[in-house]
């Protein structure tokens, strides 16, 4: 049974490029305030110990609102942060590997571009699958593009939750989540606004009303 309620709706992905001078737990701060339920820590260019620091950082204040961090690709510092889990691509550690480290009772997401991938990952014991890109994106995802048409084909043949990532904004999300999807996964809609709480209650309101 894992420590945190998993709903993954409007799920955070960090991005410090797009701060400035903006600290990242202020800013994950206003985004839960604004409605995110999931957030996952994702730093490329991170020395470990820095990015444990940061991991640390931001668990302080996702435990203050019983929010799940998820770290993406580090098993380890998930480990040493006691996140709620972890976020694996194709590239890192295999599934199965991830949870003879992390044990039962961690969550751990994948990241799938087709149905077979999906399904492979949920074969694995994955909890949920990050599916994109959507749209496109500034973001590197380093994903296949997935259609809407791909998506709703994904979450009807997959029992576990499915999250679209990818380019989904304000402007694109209602369609997103008409497919069935249990969410929608962002990076600069919410990182790369000027108000983060407002843009997070904004795309909270379009993922409601969808």
């Amino acid at each position: 049974m894992h420590h945190f309620n998993l709903n993954p709706k409007l799920y955070l992905v960090t991005d410090r490029c797009w701060l400035g001078e903006r600290s990242l737990a202020v800013s994950v701060e206003a985004a839960i305030q604004g409605g995110v339920t999931l957030v996952q820590l994702r730093e490329k260019e991170v020395a470990s110990g820095a990015f444990l620091n940061l991991a640390q950082d931001v668990k302080a204040v996702t435990d203050r609102y019983g929010i799940p961090l998820i770290i993406n690709d580090r098993v380890d510092i998930a480990l040493a942060a006691d996140a709620a889990g972890v976020h694996l691509g194709l590239e890192d550690l295999p599934v199965q590997a991830a949870r003879k480290l992390l044990g039962p009772h961690k969550i751990i997401g994948a990241s799938a571009a087709t149905l077979e991938e999906a399904a492979a990952f949920q074969k694995q014991g994955a909890d949920y699958l990050g599916v994109g890109a959507v749209f496109p994106t500034a973001t590197k995802l380093g994903n296949e593009t997935v259609n809407l048409d791909d998506l709703r084909k994904i979450k009807s043949a997959i029992t576990i939750p499915v999250v679209a990532i990818g380019g989904i904004k304000a402007e694109n999300a209602a369609s997103v989540m008409r497919t069935g999807v249990d969410g929608v996964a962002v990076v600069s809609a919410i990182m790369n606004q000027s108000d983060i709480r407002v843009a997070a209650m904004r795309l909270m309101s379009i993922l409601k009303e969808a």
